[in-house]
């Protein structure tokens, strides 16, 4: 006779295996992930089966009114934006910093657990959506910007909250397409709202306070964390758990939040011309999200073959953005599988993977990304071939919008 089976007590499951089960109960709607095959705990990956695999989620689009106790206000109006995150993560205990589920609570609470915000701003909020950033399409990014630049025809500023994987390029996609000259402050968070020493809150606030102040007006949309201001062009993460992850190479920061004290220090280059006059070429009420262009980065490396190439045209890419060693080389292979795509009509731009540095150059086909990371030039090089097909006029954007000097 074959002893039962022993139940393995609740008191000794692994902090992974628990939460993975506690996921596997939750509701579709409150994970971040929304993936394909996988749902991500930091720390923490499970398997699920196809058959369970959710659908693409709805994104709320609608902007609240503002109140008739806003309209008399003296405080400036601020319309918070939710995508979820990290920032909305819901941990374990108290003390799991790395293991939560990202995107899980409602903007309206969090906002409402804030100490003082009567003291600067009348806030409304919005939950767009509550997922992972990387969890977000280019289609959701353009309802994301539409949404933001309804927004704007009504409040004074917004600020967009969203996970910080894949946030600089979210950022740039609205820096490049929101056509309000107000002002625009995205946040999130590397530590879940409920983990003790979390720095979601005080980066929540002090985005509410940088967009209420409106110092970074036609500024386009900047980055808010850490007390640290950043412009979205040329922001990066470095790193995958530090709360001081963002920089921006080789510029640096536009200014800090200290208490009381909102510094600027350097300001773009839009922000310099007539009201009006720095808004971007890529007015999305002008195409359809069925319009926005496939692009692909493919990354060189020591005998780099040119099949990631080959394999992104046949899978219909308009546009590649090469990640180079050095000043933008790549393998010659990759080199031999550049010149049959360009005989194709495919456009190129070519980038650094060393994090820092300027890419010069060009040629038949080929845009130099200057000091653009790869997947930065990719937002631009997608919206450029989504309004257009004429490489000169793309070259031309990248020149200006891509490298605006001074």
């Amino acid at each position: 006779m074959m002893k039962p089976k022993s139940k393995r007590p609740l008191a000794v499951w692994s902090t992974a295996a628990f939460t993975a089960f506690v996921i596997s109960l939750s509701p579709v709607g409150t994970y971040a992930a929304h993936a394909a095959t996988v749902t991500e705990v930091k720390g923490t990956v499970s398997a699920i089966s196809p058959v369970q695999t959710p659908a693409a989620p709805g994104r709320n689009t609608t902007v609240p009114p503002l109140s008739e106790a806003s309209k008399q206000s003296a405080k400036p109006n601020v319309l918070v934006v939710a995508t979820g995150g990290t920032l909305a993560g819901q941990s374990t205990d108290a003390t799991s910093f790395q293991s939560y589920r990202a995107g899980t609570l409602k903007i309206e609470d969090m906002v409402g657990e804030l100490p003082n915000t009567d003291k600067i701003a009348d806030i409304s909020t919005l939950q767009f959506g509550n997922s992972g950033s990387s969890a977000y399409t280019m289609a959701d990014l353009y309802d994301l910007s539409r949404t933001v630049d309804k927004a704007l025809e009504v409040y004074d500023s917004v600020v967009v909250t969203t996970g910080t994987d894949t946030m600089e390029e979210i950022a740039y996609f609205l820096d490049l397409t929101v056509q309000s000259d107000k002002p625009v402050v995205i946040t999130g968070s590397m530590r879940p709202w409920t983990v003790i020493g979390s720095d979601a809150q005080a980066n929540l606030y002090n985005a509410i306070k940088l967009a209420g102040s409106g110092r970074t007006e036609s500024f386009g949309t900047v980055l808010m964390l850490n007390d640290t201001i950043h412009l979205a062009r040329g922001v990066t993460k470095t790193n995958d758990y530090r709360t001081d992850t963002f920089e921006t190479p080789m510029l640096g920061a536009v200014g800090y939040i200290d208490d009381e004290n909102i510094r600027i220090y350097r300001a773009p280059l839009r922000a310099m011309k007539e009201e009006g006059q720095g808004k971007p070429v890529f007015d999305l009420s002008k195409i359809s999200k069925g319009d926005l262009a496939k692009v692909e980065i493919a990354v060189s490396y020591q005998e780099a073959g040119g099949g990631a190439i080959k394999g992104f045209v046949a899978d219909g890419a308009k546009g590649i953005v090469t990640s180079g060693t050095g000043a933008g080389g790549i393998s010659r292979e990759m080199s031999a599988a550049r010149k049959e795509a360009i005989e194709k009509g495919v456009v190129f731009v070519t980038t650094t993977r060393t994090g820092s540095g300027s890419v010069y150059g060009g040629g038949e086909g080929i845009i130099s990304g200057d000091n653009l990371s790869p997947q930065q030039a990719r937002v631009l090089l997608l919206l450029s071939l989504s309004y257009t097909d004429d490489f000169d006029t793309i070259k031309g954007w990248f020149a200006t919008y891509g490298t605006p000097e001074v």
